[in-house]
């Protein structure tokens, strides 16, 4: 049997009259992976916060290995044994400092280790981390430096050089590819092994079924299902995250419009294969591929972010060669970016300005904004995507990430366009919020071309009217959403060879 590492006996936690936990009872063992599932406003975030000493619960017990564990601060859990991996990489690292620095940190701020630094020490130590997350990175390198991807990896790699008792990670394959990912999980299974205790946020079904040794389920601030027989249950576990069964998607595919967006011959970096596309009105396009394959450099080449390195586009047959994001925004092509904390949220700022920003002269009157057409415009999308808030006025750091990421997809929906670029819309969020988001993607589609950029299949399939797959920076298949052979797409996705009847971009 299991020892238990972890018990939680009647948690509770209030914010004012705000019962955000409601009595948790739940046991992580050692030497297990424990996936948590909840919908936004669940109370998973305050639960990892409780348990890394971000907040101090109103209620309840909790003993880590049969001990009393009610730690304050951060580093008091840290210096426990429990650590967390947030789903903000910012949180997990400073981008200012190398990347030495950022892995031993912790080591560095510990009481008793003295004034001075030993930087030769200090970065054969990173090095013994590194080498262990098999991340193959100058230790010397600034993080800043750093795509998302690898400061997700630091991030990881600095959780781990704590040889944690329990370990909590919050959605942490979000920013890696395949390969990374691979890499991640088995670096879980070792620590599982030698007998840490792993709490895993997550509803990537690919991440479950690869890790998970049992699933939990969360609503409403309180645990509504466990499930630890093989096969583990997903949908049971859903239907318990929600309270009831999940609907089926129904995607009804639209008549094919006119052309709005067209590539001719184009190359997204060079010897890559050119792109001949066109992105048609009403039409939704998810654009699938593997972290690398592509998918976010077309992006910022629709959004003016970059230039192709050969290659024309059209917008509504003529010429359309966006040298920035102002230009394409006055063209009618929008930009929701992959990278919620540090290109599309503004901290400091309210669900209404988050909102308006990109727009505010539609909000003006000669020099003056009218704050009224603005709360109304929040006030609509709030209420369109359902983002659980108090008021337009709320800050949007208060506000959970699967609702932040509400907000910026609502951002972009408030003004009608041409031409709407999701880059990972989904990234972060539940089940629900996914279909929140997603069917009021379909429901406002007309009159536009709508491209999602997805890297997980199921979100594609929920959201497209056609799947379009990338590998190498270039279009390797190109599939109306309707009985598609998934074996095909997985093997392009994969970029691997097909026999027979190839599928080819419009």
């Amino acid at each position: 049997m299991q020892k238990t590492a972890v018990k939680l006996t009647g948690i509770t936690k209030t914010f004012g009259e705000n019962k955000v936990l409601r009595g948790i009872d739940l046991e992580l063992a050692a030497g297990q992976v424990t996936v948590l599932m909840g919908a936004n406003g669940a109370g998973k975030s305050t639960l990892v916060k409780v348990l890394c000493g971000v907040h101090r619960a109103n209620g309840g017990d909790i003993t880590l290995f049969d001990q009393p564990f009610h730690p304050t601060t951060p580093s008091e859990a840290i210096r426990a044994g429990v650590v967390t991996v947030h789903q903000n990489i910012n949180d997990g690292v400073i981008p200012d400092l190398d990347i030495a620095s950022n892995l031993m940190l912790d080591n560095l701020a510990a009481p008793g280790s003295g004034f001075f630094i030993n930087n030769r020490k200090i970065r054969a130590q990173a090095r013994e981390i590194a080498a262990r997350m098999q991340l193959d990175v100058d230790v010397r390198q600034p993080v800043s430096e750093l795509n998302l991807a690898d400061r997700q990896l630091v991030s990881i790699a600095r959780a781990m050089a704590h040889k944690p008792k329990l370990l909590i990670l919050d959605e942490p394959t979000s920013s890696l590819s395949a390969t990374e990912a691979t890499r991640l999980f088995d670096l879980l299974d070792r620590l599982r092994d030698s007998g840490v205790a792993i709490l895993y946020i997550s509803h990537r079904m690919s991440d479950i079924r690869r890790i998970a040794d049992r699933i939990v389920s969360m609503r409403d601030g309180k645990i509504s299902g466990v499930f630890n027989e093989k096969p583990l249950d997903y949908e049971a576990a859903v239907n318990a995250m929600l309270g009831r069964a999940m609907s089926e998607v129904d995607i009804q595919i639209p008549a094919k419009g006119t052309p709005i967006l067209s590539l001719k011959n184009v190359e997204l970096r060079s010897g890559a294969q050119p792109i001949n596309l066109d992105m048609n009105e009403n039409e939704v396009i998810a654009i699938t591929g593997l972290v690398g394959s592509g998918k976010s450099e077309l992006a910022n080449l629709i959004f003016g972010l970059q230039a192709p390195v050969s290659g024309q586009m059209q917008l509504n047959g003529t010429p359309y060669t966006p040298r920035n994001q102002r230009e394409a925004i006055a063209k009618g092509v929008f930009l929701c970016p992959k990278d919620r904390g540090s290109n599309a949220v503004v901290q400091g700022f309210d669900i209404t300005r988050n909102i308006s920003l990109p727009f505010l002269k539609r909000h003006s009157r000669g020099q003056f904004l009218r704050p009224r057409s603005e709360r109304q415009t929040a006030q609509a999308s709030i209420e369109n995507l359902g983002i659980v808030c108090q008021s337009t006025h709320d800050d949007i750091g208060a506000l959970s990430g699967g609702n932040q990421q509400k907000v910026m997809v609502a951002r972009w929906l408030a003004e009608p366009s041409n031409v709407l670029v999701l880059d990972e819309p989904f990234q972060g969020v539940d089940i629900q919020a996914r279909r929140d988001i997603g069917e009021k993607i379909r429901e406002t589609a007309k009159g536009r071309a709508t491209i999602v950029m997805a890297a997980e299949m199921d979100e594609a399939i929920e959201i497209a009217d056609r799947i379009i797959v990338m590998f190498d920076h270039t279009i390797a298949g190109d599939h109306r959403n309707e009985n598609i052979d998934l074996g095909q797409v997985l093997a392009q996705v994969a970029g691997q060879k097909q026999t027979g009847n190839e599928t080819h971009a419009n």
